[in-house]
């Protein structure tokens, strides 16, 4: 019989502020691109979601699937029960897709090599997904935008470098253009295509322009960026070209350069960088925005406004990516090319107010500002999205936003591509639900695992081996909306060095003002299973090693998560070592006073896929409590559950014998509020905190944004009775 306990109705519910409410964009809903593909397929397939756009009524969305070669179609009349229309074989790789009325035009790459490059564009029925005419575009196609009459497609012709040859570099012929190709009763026309020379335009390789992304404004205006030239060319309604600038180039400060040092510092410079933008957005007839994703020399890592005779009326410099950091988002791996990588964007109005949408592949978000004032664009939002977030589309007359995530790692059993649904809401934010914003230096972090409470309710957490050459303890506030991370402590050695060769997993008070932690251990990697006692200023004091008793039968999954009662200290070990039966763990006890190590036996549940283990152990009036966890993930998810254990059957027995097996009670299932986010169930629940007053906080591990949407979650369930 489950205890009687007085939880929160909802997820959504605590994470709602007395304030008076605001507009705001929140997830609603998200579609796996598996769910496209026809009864009987290979699911197990990669598959993706790039480039994203909606009929004109908003009730259906089309995406580019390259992996598969197809076209996915989704039903959202009701956005927040998305339906699988069915994929369209479009005969090669989709690279784009705009739609016009209840007709979408896909341009497909066909390309027989880098140096015969070949395209064309199709048109397709929304609504029975049948190809209604092709056209040949010549060459190998990139992005498509049409104008706000409907009237043509404007396709970027890119004809790509092959980058394993000639050091990757620009310029390689042919040269790439862009087209606009007419469009009459809802079908392209054909023979009335006309091609745009963007040739000998660049000062880095006129004659080889890469034309990438194009946007079309009221006027019928295009912008097109030459990513790899760093330049940005207008195209005026007649075809022909009304102005070209080079994109320029930023001085950046307070930016993380260093890939091998598995931490989050940003100390670094980076002087001249080049812009080197992919996606463009037209704000206004006049002003358009640029993401300056990089390729080839740069990548500054933000966002730049310029009026279309070229004049720059806004540049974000390091400040685009301080929300990301913030939120948890931002990639350590190869941080030192891209930063947060901005690529995709888009451009709309809500309510009244412009907003411009700029994705961040690397970080996994998409960054929403306020445009009214081109020239002063203003950070509303950081949304959470898939991996890898690629094309977006915002459907306003629906008061809905869309994202397409590219992303695909069913290789590695980890999430699948996914197509997410927002809503413009007079509701609170949801996201993000832990962030450093506020703190009194900028706070990287992620990772998060073990939790504790102290007795004047702040949480304090640890981050694991991901960040190797910073083990950090952040002191997080979870009295404000979202959770605020005030503080960090370094952990290190007595002789100031960060403390390497930690996996920290659990944390716990000492009761003198320190921390005991637990690091779980992976001896293949020379990182000991042990236990440090740490000051308050991060100092390792102590440190104990496991007896032989334990050491004899481990395996790599060792203890994951740690608390004290009395001169006890406790510790869940999260997989069977060798000496465990089927589908049980031990609870490790270790006196502090005397010595003495000790367990008791666990019973976990039989896993239907994967592994089933315990990540987190803590204490209260009582209790112990234990989450316990299956490796699952999305649609896969069976076991993410909170269960508690009376403290009498707490008894060690020493260890090499016999174990007494404790009897557990489940507190909570918390795979439905994971759901509450409406993405897609992450599988690491990690971090279990109790309050003197017994409430209880629980967080996940976005595993540093590597292979991973980012996304932390930190809520409370309520107060245990």
């Amino acid at each position: 019989m489950k205890p009687n306990l007085l939880l929160a109705a909802s997820v959504l519910a605590l994470s709602a502020t007395t304030a008076q409410a605001e507009m705001n964009f929140n997830r609603i809903a998200s579609f796996a691109t598996p769910d496209n593909m026809a009864e009987g397929e290979d699911k197990a397939r990669e598959t993706s979601a790039e480039i994203i756009w909606a009929s004109q009524d908003g009730m259906t969305l089309i995406y580019t699937d390259s992996p598969l070669g197809v076209v996915g179609r989704i039903d959202i009349t009701d956005p927040k029960k998305p339906k699988p229309l069915g994929n369209t074989d479009v005969g090669g790789e989709p690279t784009s897709v705009t739609v016009i009325g209840n007709t979408a035009y896909v341009a497909v790459n066909t390309s027989e090599s880098y140096s015969n490059p070949g395209g064309k564009l199709l048109s397709l029925d929304l609504a029975t997904g049948e190809i209604t005419a092709t056209c040949d575009l010549g060459g190998q196609p990139d992005s498509t935008a049409h104008d706000h009459a409907g009237s043509f497609v404007a396709v970027a012709i890119e004809n790509e470098r092959d980058e394993d040859a000639g050091d990757g570099r620009v310029g390689q012929m042919p040269a790439g253009w862009v087209s606009k190709v007419f469009v009459e009763n809802d079908l392209p026309i054909c023979d009335t295509i006309q091609k745009i020379d963007v040739t000998g335009l660049a000062e880095i390789a006129p004659e080889d322009p890469e034309p990438e992304f194009v946007d079309v404004n009221s006027l019928g205006e295009i912008v097109v960026t030459l990513q790899e030239n760093n330049e940005m060319v207008v195209i005026g309604a007649d075809g022909t070209v009304i102005n070209h600038f080079s994109a320029g180039s930023v001085d950046l400060t307070r930016i993380d350069t260093e890939d091998e040092r598995a931490a989050l510092i940003f100390d670094g410079e980076q002087k001249g960088r080049l812009r080197e933008p992919d996606g463009v957005q037209w704000l206004d007839d006049a002003h358009f925005m640029i993401a300056n994703e990089g390729d080839m020399d740069g990548g500054s890592r933000g966002i730049t406004v310029f009026k279309k005779d070229g004049t720059e009326v806004f540049e974000s410099g390091s400040d685009f990516e301080t929300a990301v950091i913030q939120a948890g988002h931002y990639p350590d791996k190869r941080s030192d090319a891209k930063g947060v990588e901005p690529e995709g964007m888009e451009f709309a109005v809500f309510g009244g107010t412009p907003y411009a949408f700029v994705l961040v592949e690397r970080g996994s978000t998409a960054q929403v500002y306020d445009v009214t004032d081109p020239a002063n664009p203003v950070l509303k939002q950081t949304l959470p999205s898939g991996i890898a977030p690629e094309g977006a589309i915002a459907i306003p007359e629906r008061n809905l936003f869309v994202t397409a995530n590219e992303a695909d790692l069913i290789e590695d059993g980890g999430a699948r591509a996914h197509v997410m649904i927002y809503e413009y809401q007079d509701a609170p934010a949801q996201y993000p639900t832990l962030t450093s914003a506020g703190a009194d230096e900028l706070i990287g972090w992620g990772a998060i695992s073990g939790m504790v409470a102290d007795d004047d309710g702040m949480i304090y957490a640890v981050n694991d081996s991901f960040y190797g050459y910073q083990p950090s303890i952040f002191k997080i506030d979870p009295s404000q909306t979202p959770a605020k991370i005030t503080d960090v402590i370094r952990v290190t050695r007595a002789n100031g060095d960060a403390a390497q060769k930690l996996d920290m997993e659990g944390i716990t008070l000492d009761g003198k003002g320190g921390f005991w932690v637990a690091s779980e251990g992976r001896t293949d990697r020379v990182i000991p299973h042990a236990l440090y006692n740490v000051n308050a200023k991060g100092v390792i004091k102590k440190e104990i090693g496991l007896p032989a008793e334990l050491l004899n039968n481990e395996v790599r999954f060792g203890f994951e998560g740690i608390t004290k009662v009395g001169d006890t200290l406790w510790m869940a070990v999260q997989r069977e070592w060798k000496d465990d039966p089927k589908n049980t763990v031990k609870l490790v006890a270790y006196n502090i006073e005397s010595g003495e190590w000790g367990a008791v036996r666990y019973e976990k549940a039989e896993p239907e896929k994967g592994w089933v283990g315990l990540s987190e152990i803590d204490y209260h009036d009582g209790y112990f409590y234990v989450i316990e966890r299956d490796n699952q993930i999305g649609a896969n998810v069976v076991t993410k559950k909170i269960y508690r254990i009376a403290e009498d059957q707490m008894v060690p027995a020493p260890l090499g014998g016999d174990l007494p097996v404790v009897a557990k009670a489940e507190v909570r299932d918390l795979i439905p509020d994971l759901e509450a986010y409406n993405g897609y169930v992450v599988d690491k629940i990690e971090g279990l905190a109790i309050t003197k007053d017994g409430e209880i906080f629980v967080s996940t591990d976005n595993d540093g944004v590597d292979d991973s949407s980012g996304e932390t979650f930190f809520w409370s369930i309520g107060k245990a009775e």
